[in-house]
């Protein structure tokens, strides 16, 4: 097992099946990773921990994936954090809202299988200049 540590990925996700998927998915190739299930607690794990990139769904309990999103981006510590949203919703007028709101990539989920979202990930994490 890789023992490196690859960067800090946060899972802003309510349905605990897809936050078990990922997050083996992930710690399985080096990820440290953070989750939460609802958009309040993501905004304040996204602030308090500055993952290195963050997954996040559209609908959430509380603060929706759109509203955490525009908090990302208003604030001063969170606002350059690469966010990839990954929904079930793939409408277009929903992928396009997000990327309007600032989101990186927009992945909809059960046609991105999490190891091609881990590519996206990983191609995000090595063009980053921190890394």
């Amino acid at each position: 097992m890789n023992k490196t540590h690859k960067g800090t990925v946060l899972i802003i996700e309510d349905e605990a099946g897809f936050q078990l998927i990922y997050r083996g998915v992930l710690e399985n190739e080096g990820y440290e990773v953070l989750g939460a299930q609802s958009g309040e607690k993501g905004l304040e794990l996204a602030i308090e921990k500055k993952p290195d990139i963050i997954l996040l769904d559209l609908i959430l309990p509380g603060l929706s994936g759109y509203e955490v999103l525009e908090k990302i981006r208003t604030n001063k510590i969170t606002k350059d954090i690469p966010v990839i949203v990954f929904s079930i919703m793939g409408e277009h007028e929903k992928i396009k809202k997000a990327l309007e709101l600032g989101a990186n990539y927009y992945r909809v989920k059960g046609i991105n299988s999490p190891k091609e979202i881990l590519g996206q990930i990983q191609a995000i994490l090595e063009k980053s200049p921190s890394k």
